[in-house]
């Protein structure tokens, strides 16, 4: 059982990081005009395909509202990802 609780807690981690790695390259890597053939252009896209299936619902909740020109969708995937793995664990401590 601790495996598992490792396991889900670093994969909740890297799943973080890409986020944040997603957040930071978003402010130097423009997809529309960027050179497609830069190393950095294809290390974005990458991130964004691992990404996307988690950032995606959120950007359709929060294209309801009006949040100008800002993306908060992967701040709530952060928390998403970090409350979802702590209820995980939660439930299998209190499975033992």
């Amino acid at each position: 059982m601790q495996i598992l609780i490792y396991a889900i807690n670093k994969f909740a981690g890297v799943l973080t990081t890409l986020l944040i790695i997603r957040a930071i390259l978003s402010w130097f890597v423009n997809p529309y005009q960027t050179n497609v053939n830069s190393s950095l252009y294809k290390f974005n896209m990458v991130i964004i395909q691992i990404t996307e299936p988690i950032v995606a619902p959120f950007r359709r909740i929060l294209s309801r509202y009006n949040t100008g020109m800002f993306d908060f969708s992967i701040i709530f995937a952060f928390f998403a990802i970090n409350i979802i793995a702590k209820l995980i664990v939660k439930l299998l401590i209190f499975a033992i």
